[in-house]
């Protein structure tokens, strides 16, 4: 290997073998190569690991100000470079980190935007009714309880195998990020969705899926985004609603409830409390919209 697109390759390479994530996988590589493509100018030779100092980073960054980034995508590229720099530490390419002394761009303060829980029981409803025809409605169905019955990110989603479900006692073993595992619970409701389901399951031979395509073979994160966007288009008329927006439901409205944040953090896998804690700021804001709305001496 002489330079930086071929450690690249080396590198997506070495996370694909660990089973990163398609979508991660996919974004490290856009990324990386966009850094590659500002530090090669036209009709001359890749830059080499070498000449990725400080000064070289920081300019870099500041191109990506410079062209109005938001903070979490400059984060996401900055992540991606970080790694791409410890695995090039790992094969003796660089003696320096240099990632290591760039700023972090701070994280925005947004909150996740969580439908109320008769907007998100409505929704599942309706996926239950079967109106549109669909070639999979009990699985389709599945998907939206375990999604929102256990806060399964999509990626654990598509990558539970049957092995990984405890049918008598209602138990997933859900693979989250990072080859990290955990046991989540799941309810009646979903038990009965996922029984439906698995009763008419067709797969490839030897396909370990629980969740599988019109081929057999295991449905992919794509595939499972575009059957929650068909489902929040028609019955909602939202297509912003995905996946995600169905395990932050989950977790805001198991705290409306009373759940505490330690019992959250650990059905979602999260490995630090202060991620599962912008939770309680989205409850205390639908908390306010309630007092504005029903209190009479809210006006």
């Amino acid at each position: 290997m002489s330079d930086l697109n071929d450690y690249k390759t080396a590198f997506l390479e070495e996370l694909q073998r660990e089973n990163v994530s398609p979508h991660t996988l996919r974004n490290y590589g856009v990324d990386l190569d966009q850094v590659i493509a500002y530090f090669t100018p036209p009709g001359q030779p890749t830059i080499q690991p070498a000449d990725l100092n400080v000064l070289a980073l920081r300019e870099w960054l500041g191109d990506l100000f410079t062209r109005k980034l938001e903070n979490a995508t400059m984060r996401r590229k900055l992540a991606a470079l970080r790694s791409f720099f410890k695995f090039m530490m790992r094969q003796g390419v660089l003696t320096t980190n240099y990632s290591r002394l760039i700023k972090t761009p701070k994280a925005p303060k947004k909150l996740p935007r969580v439908p109320t829980q008769e907007q998100t029981n409505l929704l599942v409803d309706g996926v239950a009714e079967d109106k549109f025809n669909r070639p999979h409605p009990k699985r389709d169905l599945a998907i939206f309880e375990l999604l929102y019955g256990c806060g399964l990110r999509v990626s654990e989603l598509v990558g539970l195998n049957l092995e990984d479900i405890d049918r008598k006692e209602c138990w997933l073993r859900v693979r989250g990020k990072g080859k990290k595992e955990r046991q989540v619970p799941y309810a009646s409701k979903a038990a009965i969705a996922l029984e439906a389901w698995l009763a008419e399951r067709t797969a490839a031979p030897e396909q370990p899926a629980v969740f599988t395509n019109h081929r057999g073979g295991r449905l992919s994160d794509r595939g499972a985004r575009g059957i929650v966007n068909f489902y929040a288009r028609y019955l909602s008329g939202d297509s912003s609603i995905h996946p995600h927006t169905l395990r932050h439901a989950f977790a805001t409205h198991l705290l409306a409830d009373g759940a505490d944040l330690r019992s959250i953090q650990e059905l979602l896998g999260h490995s630090s409390l202060s991620t599962t804690q912008k939770y309680t700021q989205v409850a205390l804001t639908e908390l306010m919209a309630v007092y504005d709305k029903s209190h009479p001496k809210a006006h």
